[in-house]
Order: C-alpha cells, then structure tokens, then sequence
C-alpha cells in the first residue's frame, strides 16, 4: 500500500450516504415511543439506515487511511485509534467512533441481541454522534483540499 491522494467520489459518495441514511432516521415518527412502534416496519428501517450509515462512515475512515496513510485496518475500531493517532480525529470523537463501530457491530454480527428499546434510543438520542464524527472527518478534509484527487 502506497500514499496517494484521496477519491473525491468516494469521499463524497460516503458523505452523501451518510447524509441521506441520517435523514431517512429522521423522517421516522420519532417524537414518541407510541408513535415509532406503532408501525413495525419503523424498527427496520431504523436499523437498516443506522448500520448502512455506520458502515459507510467507517469506510470514509478507512479509505482515509488507506490513500493518505498507506494504513490498512482490520477491526473497525482500529480504523479510530489510527485516526487518532495520524491527526485525523481528536481524542474525544476518536473515542465516540470507537463506540460506534462496536455498536455497528453489534447490528452486523449481534443483532439478536439489540432491542427495540435501545435502537429507538440510539435514533432519538445518538445521532448527532455519528454527525458529530462526520463533521470533524469533513473539517479534516476541507482543511486538506490538496489530499483529494480531482477525478470523478
């Protein structure tokens, strides 16, 4: 693996899917618990939105550190520590990312054991932590234009 600069298409490509996913959360009748579980289908849209979302803001980490870094990663949460550690993320969203990963995978590979309640709290009350990382890999990247090839 060698340095190199950064796809802008997948960067925004990654960006646009997490954007959208966040909206789609959104647009869920979240005002009320009544309201949210009284149509099932709300469940699996929320989940479906919320792990797509934090995949696709794991992969924009990883392809961060791929072309940047020449850093390849195994374990999602490894993806934040080695952004913490080259610059990317400060401590306090390096962590936050860390705690995200952990919990896609748990909609990925323990999703037996996530409950109705807990993904309604993540939608109600976490979502401004996946925007929060977001919006710092982006000031990453505004502040860096010249890292991001020119190719669409």
């Amino acid at each position: 693996m060698t340095e190199g600069t950064l796809s802008r298409r997948i960067v925004a490509d990654r960006i646009h899917g997490i954007q959208e996913m966040m909206a789609e959360i959104r647009l869920l009748p979240l005002e009320s618990r009544e309201a949210f579980f009284a149509d099932r289908r709300n469940l699996w849209a929320a989940e479906s939105c919320l792990r797509r979302a934090l995949e696709a803001l794991l992969d924009l980490g990883q392809h961060i550190l791929a072309k940047h870094f020449a850093v390849g990663t195994s374990e999602d949460k490894e993806i934040a520590r080695q952004l913490e550690t080259r610059g990317i993320l400060p401590p306090p969203e390096s962590n936050l990312l860390q705690t995200l990963a952990g919990y896609r995978n748990r909609l990925v590979h323990f999703y037996h054991v996530v409950t109705h309640d807990e993904l309604y709290q993540i939608c109600t009350v976490h979502l401004e932590d996946v925007e929060r990382v977001l919006a710092s890999l982006k000031d990453r990247l505004r502040n860096h234009p010249d890292r991001l090839d020119e190719a669409l």
